[in-house]
């Protein structure tokens, strides 16, 4: 009885040691995690910035890259109005290569029915049904061309082409009135020579005349609000130059590179959206908004080159419009080594010479070129014709040379860099 009462106060004793000891571990242990978190806390609020990073959101935007593939893309905007749907076909098909990107559009003067001809022909042409790279614009813009509604009309197409048009390197706009006096093979062999970034943009801040016939007076574009076409009118007043900005002004017709687009559309800064709520109120503001933005912007002040690479036959003194292109301006387009001209009537004969002495276009109306065999029964549908293992071989022809002269000419000027937003 003695012994076994000795022993239960031995283990108390030692029930009640462990319990304390693991205590005492379990308060170390939350003590430790504590200092261990308030330690990395003190020094991340305590840690100096790096001297090198950006203060402003702007400043961590960067111009996107260009692309490092062999051969370059093109995205191209056709545009058209009433009448114009056969004639923005045959471009279509003229300027047709599977590696470019095409988006097409009529507007709203257009009558329903030539709409929907043109989405019923892209759907069931072979080739475009076969690879997917031509788009109309099925939500048509009522575009006033000499309000601001051509410069949204631009910007809706260049939108659609950067999210739905995969790879390219530079964007066109044409209207169905242009045509091409090279192939697509030669254009796409001399554009793969040059750097992608450079925008190829008719400009001069000597807006002459033009500042008190279309920057001082303010006009409004019913095209913005209305569902009826009818022409701008101007209100009272005059409006003083912008200061924020220097204006520019040039031709509407222009090849800019996808960086200086992805600007226009998604600017790290507000300047694009400034000018293009500007141009609202200005008279033919396509031949001053990308002008206006890109001369104004440090990144892009440097990659223009001053030339619009259309051949435009001008009255002296010029009129609101080019007068339209025959076979008395052939010979000159040809001279010129320039890739477009404009502006042509409604199935003009002119068309059908360039087509056989220029471009080759065979019966179907399209170009061969690398991507194409040249089938020696024309009644083979155009869908047999098709490579898509070849869309990546060019076979450049003399147009080439023409443009490559053209090129070379334009960037090797002496004065190439004095040309550059002056």
């Amino acid at each position: 009885m003695d012994g076994s009462s000795n022993n239960r106060p031995q283990k108390k004793q030692k029930w009640f040691f462990f319990l304390v000891l693991s205590l005492l571990v379990s308060s170390l242990l939350i003590f430790l995690s504590f200092l261990i978190s308030y330690t990395s806390t003190s020094f991340h609020k305590t840690s100096f910035p790096d001297p090198e990073a950006p203060y402003f959101v702007e400043s961590r935007l960067k111009i996107s890259p260009t692309s490092k593939d062999p051969i370059p893309r093109i995205a191209y905007l056709i545009s058209g109005s009433r009448g114009d749907g056969e004639s923005l076909k045959r471009t279509l098909k003229a300027l047709y290569h599977p590696l470019n990107q095409y988006a097409v559009h009529l507007d709203l003067e257009a009558s329903l029915q030539e709409r929907m001809e043109l989405v019923d022909f892209v759907q069931n042409e072979p080739v475009f049904a076969k690879v997917g790279n031509v788009r109309v614009v099925v939500r048509s813009n009522l575009v006033t061309y000499r309000g601001p509604t051509m410069v949204s009309n631009t910007l809706h197409a260049a939108a659609i082409l950067l999210k739905e048009g995969r790879k390219w390197d530079w964007f066109i706009n044409l209207s169905a009135s242009d045509y091409p006096l090279v192939t697509q093979d030669d254009l796409l062999h001399t554009l793969s020579t040059i750097p992608r970034n450079l925008n190829f943009i008719e400009h001069t801040s000597d807006i002459g005349w033009k500042e008190f016939q279309r920057a001082r007076p303010v006009l409004i574009d019913p095209g913005l609000y209305s569902s009826q076409k009818s022409d701008v009118f101007w209100v009272p007043g005059k409006r003083s130059l912008p200061t924020a900005f220097k204006l520019f002004t040039g031709s509407a017709w222009a090849m800019l590179s996808r960086p200086f687009i992805e600007y226009c559309l998604w600017g790290w800064d507000n300047l694009p959206r400034t000018v293009l709520m500007y141009y609202a109120n200005f008279l033919s503001s396509p031949e001053g908004y990308f002008h206006t933005v890109i001369c104004n912007t440090e990144e892009f002040r440097n990659t223009t080159v001053n030339y619009d690479l259309h051949f435009i036959s001008w009255d002296n003194p010029p009129k609101q419009h080019p007068h339209f292109l025959t076979t008395d301006d052939y010979q000159n387009m040809v001279d010129s080594n320039v890739p477009f001209a404009r502006k042509f009537s409604r199935n003009e004969a002119v068309l059908s010479k360039i087509d056989s002495e220029l471009l080759g276009c065979n019966a179907h109306g399209f170009v061969p070129g690398g991507w194409w065999f040249d089938g020696e029964d024309a009644s083979v549908a155009v869908s047999y014709y098709y490579r898509s293992a070849n869309t990546s071989i060019l076979r450049p022809g003399p147009g080439a040379d023409r443009l490559k002269r053209l090129i070379t000419r334009l960037l090797l000027q002496e004065d190439f860099r004095s040309k550059q937003c002056i």
